[in-house]
C-alpha cells in the first residue's frame, strides 16, 4: 500500500442539492444493473415460452442468447457514446434524466414481448438508456464536488449503489417465482398492440422481472424539477468558455494512451462479469444438489400429469411440459441464489474500494489491489462449479423472509461470492478513474468511450464467447453446464491477467482537469 494521498481541509457538509443529486444517482446506478443483470435470469424461460428454445437445442440456444447479450451491447456501445457526446453538448442533468426514462419503459414494454425480435428491440432500448446513464451521473458527480477527497469518497459510496441493484434484482425475481400466481394476469396493452402476437402465459415470472424495470422512472418523474444542472459545466456553459467536445481529441497525443487503455480494461473487466459471473444460470443446472432435486420433483411433476390425464398422448405431452417448467424454476430459483451471493461480494468489493480509495496515491496499485487476488481465485471457483460437487457448511430456513428461500454457506456460495468481489469492485475503480483522466468538456465523451465502447461493445459480448466456445468437443466437461463453467474459467482467468500487464501502462490522472 502507498502513502496516503495529501490531507485536505475537512470537507464541507452536503446541502439539500447535493444529497438530492446524490439519491438519483445512487437510483440510476442501482437500477442500471438491475436491468442489466435481469436478462441472465429471464433469457432461460422467455426463449423457452417465445419460441420453444431450450439448452437442450444447442445451437438454437447459443444463437439467441448470443444474440441477446450482443446487437444490444453493439446498440448500447454507439448511441451511449453518442450520449457520451450529448452529455458534454447539453448538460448532465437533461441527459441523466432522459436516459433513465429511456430503459424504466422500455423494461417495462419488454414484459409485453409476443416475439424473440420484439424482446430483442426492446432490450437494446434498454441498453441504450443503461450506456448513457452511467456516464451523464459519474460526470454530474464528479462536478459536484471541489474537495477531491470528497469527491472520490460520493463517486464511490454513490456507485456501491449498483451492486444493490444487482442484490434486488434477484430478490424481486425470488418475490416473482414465489407469487406470481397472485400477481395481475398481463396482457398486451393498446400502446403495443400494433406489434402483434398475444401473450401465452399471463402469469410468466420473467415478464414480472423485466416490468419491475419501470420503478426508477417514479421517483425521477417527482424529483426532477428540483434537480439543478452540474455548476460548473453551467458556469463555463453560460460564460462561453465550454470547449466543444471531440471524439478526436481523445486520441491527441496527450490523452491517446489514456483512451486506449482505459477502454482496453473496461472491455476486460466486463468481460469477466459477462463471460464468467453472469453465466451462473447456465451453470447452476450442473451442480450436484440440483439435479438431485431437479430429477425428485421432475418425476413428481410427471406422475402428477399422468394421474389427471387419461389419454396416455395428452398426458405424456403434459408432463414433458410439466417437467420442463419444474426444472426451469429449481434452476432459477439456484441462480438467484447465487446472484445474491455475488452481488453480495460486489457490493463489499465496491465499499471497499470508497473506504480504500483515499489511501491510495497511486491508482494502478489500488487497482492491482483486486486484480491479482482475482485472478487467482476466479478460475479455480469456476473450476469448482464445473465439477459440480457444492459442500454445504450451514443451512437454514428463512422463507418467512420476503424473496429469500433459504440460506446456505456453501464452497460455491463462498466462491461466487469472492469472485464478484474481486470483479464488481473495478466498476467503482474506473468510475473514480475516468472523471479525473480527462478535462470537464471531454469528460463525458472519454468516459462514455471506455465504458461504451470498451465495456458495452466488446467486454459484454463476452457472454456469447463463452456460449459459443461451450459448443466445442475440445471443451472438458461431460454436460452443457460443465462446458460452461471450464470456458468461463478459462475467460475470467484471461482477462484478469491482460488487465495485470494492462494496469502497468495505465496513466496516472493529473490532479485536477478542470
Amino acid at each position: 500500500m502507498s502513502a496516503p494521498a495529501p490531507a485536505h481541509a475537512a470537507p464541507l457538509r452536503l446541502t439539500s442539492t447535493q444529497w438530492l443529486i446524490c439519491v438519483i444517482a445512487a437510483i440510476g446506478f442501482a437500477f442500471d444493473i438491475y436491468e442489466l443483470l435481469m436478462l441472465p435470469l429471464v433469457i432461460g424461460p422467455a426463449l423457452k415460452e417465445l419460441a420453444d428454445i431450450t439448452p437442450a437445442k444447442k445451437e438454437q440456444f447459443a444463437f439467441w442468447f448470443s444474440m441477446m447479450f450482443y446487437v444490444p451491447a453493439v446498440c448500447g456501445g454507439i448511441f451511449g457514446l453518442l450520449g457520451g457526446y450529448l452529455t458534454d453538448r447539453l448538460g448532465r442533468r437533461r441527459v441523466l434524466t432522459w436516459s433513465i426514462l429511456l430503459y424504466a419503459f422500455s423494461a417495462f414494454a419488454a414484459g409485453f414481448s409476443t416475439s424473440l425480435p420484439m424482446l430483442l428491440f426492446f432490450r437494446t432500448t434498454t441498453f441504450i438508456g443503461v450506456c448513457v446513464e452511467f456516464v451523464a451521473a459519474v460526470a454530474w458527480l464528479a462536478e459536484l464536488f471541489d474537495d477531491p477527497k470528497q469527491r472520490e469518497k460520493v463517486l464511490g459510496y454513490t456507485q456501491a449503489f449498483s451492486s444493490i441493484g444487482g442484490l434486488l434484482v434477484a430478490i424481486a425475481n425470488g418475490l416473482i417465482l414465489q407469487y406470481a400466481k397472485l400477481l395481475p394476469e398481463i396482457s398486451m396493452p393498446g400502446f403495443l398492440s400494433f406489434l402483434g402476437g398475444s401473450i401465452t402465459d399471463s402469469h410468466a415470472a420473467w415478464r414480472y422481472t423485466l416490468m419491475s424495470g419501470l420503478i426508477p422512472a417514479i421517483p425521477l418523474i417527482v424529483i426532477r424539477p428540483f434537480l439543478p444542472e452540474s455548476p460548473k459545466w453551467a458556469q463555463k456553459k453560460a460564460s462561453g468558455t465550454l470547449r466543444r467536445p471531440s471524439i478526436a481529441e481523445l486520441f491527441s497525443p496527450e490523452l491517446r494512451t489514456t483512451t486506449l487503455i482505459t477502454t482496453a480494461m473496461f472491455a476486460c473487466s466486463y468481460g469477466v462479469a459477462f463471460g464468467a459471473i453472469q453465466q451462473m444460470p447456465q451453470i447452476v443446472g450442473g451442480i450436484d444438489a440440483v439435479k438431485a432435486e431437479t430429477g425428485e420433483k421432475v418425476k413428481l411433476a410427471k406422475e402428477k400429469e399422468l394421474e389427471k390425464e387419461p389419454d396416455q398422448e395428452k398426458a405424456a405431452e403434459k408432463a414433458k411440459a410439466a417437467a420442463g417448467r419444474v426444472a426451469g424454476e429449481i434452476r432459477q430459483k439456484k441462480a438467484a441464489e447465487y446472484t445474491k451471493a455475488q452481488e453480495i461480494g460486489g457490493l463489499v468489493g465496491r465499499f471497499g474500494l470508497a473506504a480504500l480509495v483515499v489511501y491510495f496515491a497511486s491508482r494502478r496499485r489500488l487497482l492491482r489491489f483486486f486484480l491479482i487476488p482475482g485472478f487467482i481465485l476466479t478460475p479455480l471457483i469456476f473450476i469448482a462449479f464445473a465439477r459440480g460437487h457444492e459442500t454445504t457448511f450451514f443451512s437454514a430456513d428463512i422463507s418467512w423472509i420476503p424473496g429469500f428461500h433459504g440460506f446456505h454457506i456453501s464452497l460455491l456460495g463462498i466462491g461466487i461470492f469472492l469472485a464478484g468481489l474481486f470483479t464488481v469492485a473495478q466498476f467503482s475503480f474506473w468510475g473514480n478513474y475516468l472523471p479525473a483522466a480527462y478535462p470537464m468538456h471531454l469528460r463525458g465523451t472519454g468516459e462514455s468511450f471506455a465504458a461504451n465502447i470498451g465495456g458495452r461493445m466488446i467486454g459484454t459480448p463476452f457472454a456469447a464467447v463463452t456460449q459459443y466456445l461451450a459448443l466445442q468437443s475440445f471443451i472438458p466437461g461431460e454436460s452443457p453446464e460443465a462446458k460452461t463453467a471450464y470456458v468461463a474459467a478459462g475467460v475470467a482467468g484471461t482477462l484478469f491477467f491482460l488487465n495485470l500487464i494492462l494496469s502497468c501502462f495505465l496513466p496516472e490522472p493529473k490532479p485536477e482537469q478542470d
